[in-house]
């Protein structure tokens, strides 16, 4: 058996991040379902653009598939709810490979991931996660059911 050693300069501070995403591509029984293989090239693909460009990017684990469970206000006293396949992107930022990238860069990375995938998936919105931070990206120009849209 092979003992293991701590690499030198391969430790920080522990930077998570998180990208959730809906499988479903549209609303209703109609949409097109992703899976979390569509996930897996998509975000290869963004990695090999950036790697090959000689650019900043991050690596992470698609966690598979899962079921996002929702609620919202419809009407006095009423409510509905849904559900939704969904997956997780999530990671750290790489003690080796990117402990140099500022949080501000880090969040940059996050948002044009997040949009990438949002846009191979169709989707609406992607909810991103970073340290003890979370936010919510929407393509502009879109609405939820619920006909929220972002300014």
């Amino acid at each position: 058996m092979k003992n293991y050693a701590v690499v030198s300069a391969a430790t920080d501070v522990r930077r998570s991040f998180a990208i959730t995403l809906g499988l479903q591509e549209g609303y209703g029984p109609t949409g097109t379902t992703h899976t979390a293989a569509d996930v897996v090239a998509a975000a290869a693909e963004w990695m090999k653009t950036k790697a090959a460009a000689g650019l900043n990017f991050l690596t992470g684990t698609v966690s598979g598939e899962g079921t996002v469970v929702y609620a919202y206000p419809d009407g006095p006293g009423k409510a509905g709810s849904g559900t939704e396949p969904s997956t997780t992107f999530g990671g750290e930022v790489s003690v080796l490979y990117s402990a140099n990238l500022s949080d501000d860069e880090v969040v940059g990375l996050l948002n044009e991931l997040a949009a990438h995938l949002g846009n191979a998936l169709g989707q609406t919105r992607v909810y991103v996660a970073y340290r003890d931070r979370t936010w919510v990206l929407q393509a502009e120009e879109t609405a939820t059911p619920t006909g929220e849209t972002v300014s």
